[in-house]
Formats: structure tokens, sequence, C-alpha cells
């Protein structure tokens, strides 16, 4: 499924299976899941992609082939594609542990062909073995939706109390991660979702309300997955003293302006960018001693531009995945 220009649909198209360059793997998708990125960059929020491009960064699929130099995994082994698809290696932020910020990085889905595809291509260093546990359609969520969500708990903090803005595909995996760690989660969805309240309830969310909503406690974090500006100050008066608000998004629209009082006391903003291959290894080990369980609602590959309108119209509870037929 081929982007050719921001803001058209996504075109079916034949193309030659892709040969790997040296240390890259050749894979066979068996699955790729929709993630809000892949919104941005199709609609056009994203400005630099690769055109033409083949979306999509949340992959499982088999290994076909073995390039020079690509002795990490075997013909046979199942493996992950994350957003993060190569870096230098050689700038101050891959050799401080802060590869997720290499000015040189490239990206699955965006500037690299990602997992809208029947074949794909990817840096043999950046792929994960998938637990045994999780069916193709099950684990390819955990590639961004989960290691984004991974990073962005851990970037709120140990606090017990903790709010979830935007109740989708990573909320649903923070949620699991949060209550096993004891913590109680305070989901905020549009206002008048009953269907995303009752969701995040099943889930273990202790409350579940509007946007719009106050909690009925003081939050000692919050983690903002909706791309809405006008949250932030939303969950900056949500927080206590000392508090953090967590943007785990790529794109987020315009933050409005608020007043310096709901900033002070020590609450703080931060973004997450990207991952880490430790994020990875970490959040893939984890995952199944939770065990995290995953919603996926699959849609055949040449449905991709169903998957992507279910997903910006907020009709999807959990992760859409495309399955090639």
């Amino acid at each position: 499924m081929l982007l050719e220009k921001a803001g058209r649909p996504l075109r079916p198209v034949e193309l030659p299976i892709p040969r790997p360059a040296a240390g890259q793997l050749l894979i066979r998708v068996r699955a790729c899941a929709v993630c809000r990125t892949d919104l941005h960059v199709v609609d056009g929020e994203l400005t630099q992609p690769k055109l033409p491009l083949i979306p999509g960064h949340e992959i499982v699929g088999m290994v076909e082939q073995l390039s020079e130099g690509a002795g990490r995994f075997k013909i046979g082994d199942r493996v992950g594609v994350p957003w993060l698809g190569w870096t230098c290696g050689e700038c101050a932020f891959c050799r401080n542990d802060q590869e997720n910020l290499c000015d040189q990085a490239k990206f699955t889905g965006y500037t690299l062909d990602g997992g809208y595809a029947e074949y794909t291509l990817a840096d043999q260093r950046f792929c994960f073995p998938i637990p045994a546990s999780y069916s193709d359609a099950e684990a390819a969520p955990l590639l961004c939706a989960g290691l984004i969500g991974y990073r962005s708990l851990l970037k709120a903090g140990n606090g017990k109390r903790l709010g979830i803005y935007g109740f989708g595909a990573a909320a649903h995996i923070v949620a699991q991660l949060a209550k096993y760690q004891q913590r109680e989660i305070y989901a905020f969805t549009r206002p008048g979702d009953e269907e995303a309240k009752k969701f995040a309830i099943d889930l273990g969310a202790v409350w579940a309300g509007g946007s719009n909503e106050a909690p009925p406690a003081p939050l000692d974090a919050a983690i903002i997955f909706a791309p809405v500006g006008a949250l932030v100050p939303l969950a900056l008066r949500a927080i206590r003293k000392g508090g953090r608000v967590v943007c785990g998004g790529i794109h987020m629209s315009e933050i409005p302006a608020f007043p310096y009082e709901i900033l002070w006391g020590e609450r703080s903003v931060r973004s997450v960018a990207n991952l880490t291959r430790q994020d990875g290894l970490d959040f893939l080990a984890l995952a199944p001693h939770v065990p995290v369980r995953i919603t996926a609602r699959p849609y055949p590959l040449a449905r991709a531009e169903d998957a992507l309108a279910a997903l910006r119209e907020g009709r999807v509870d959990g992760a859409a995945v495309l399955v090639p037929e």
C-alpha cells in the first residue's frame, strides 16, 4: 500500500521483492499494526517522509533472507521491527545512551519503507525477537504502542495516581503495566465516549471521565497520548505539586497559552521522542510476565484505508492490525 503524496489515499501496487543490503534482513510481513503516527504521516502532519513511501512501523514477520553480515537472526526467526530503524552510532546522543535523539536517525514507515506490504527490509540491529506467547496480530502493537507507552510510563516517574489522556492502543497497554505496578489509573476519554470509558474500567482504571473533567483526586503524573495540545493545561491542573505531564506522541496540535500558576509548584511538562533498543529489550521481556493482553482488530492489508479511517474517527478500541492475505 503506497503513499505517493500526503493527503491522498494509499494505492495498492505490485513491486519487486526488495533485496537486502549488508546488515539487513528480508522479512515476510505477517502483521503490521496501524499507529496514530501513520495518520500523521499520511495526513501530512509529519512533513518530511520519503515519497513514495510504504507506511507502517509496528511490524511482525518471518526472516526470509539474510544479507552479508546479518548473523544476529536466522532464516525462519520471527522478528519485530519498530519505528527507530537506523542510527549513526557515532554522535554524542548515540554514545550516551540517547540513540532515540540521533539527528541522523531513520524511521520505519517514514524515511524507510515500512510494513504495509507483504515484504520489508530492516537493519538487523534494530529488530527484536518476539515472545512466543503472542500471535502475530497481538505482537504487532507492542512494537510502538507498547514501546512508546513503556517509555512514557518510565518518564512519568513512580507516582501512585496516574492519569492517561487518550485511551487508544498505547493507553490500553500502559494501563495494564500500571496496574501490574499497583498504581491507580485515571482514564480521560473523548467527552461522551461511553464505550471508551467502559474499555478503560475493564482494563482496571479506578475512574474514567471526559478529558474536560477533573479527576476525583490530584494525580502524581499524567501521560497524554491524544495529539491535542489543549490537553496539556488540563493535565497540569489535574496533577499535584511536583507532578509530571508526559506528552507521548510524535505530533501534537498547538499548546494554548496557560497561566504560570498551574505550572508553578515544580510541576513539569516533557515529551517522549522515539525509543531506544534497550527500551525494546526491556519491554518485550516484561510484557509476557504482566501479562500484557492485546486487543487487536484485524484488517486485510488491502483495507489499510479503512483501518486508518477508523483510527482517525476514534472507532478503534485497542489496536487496528493489517494482515497480508
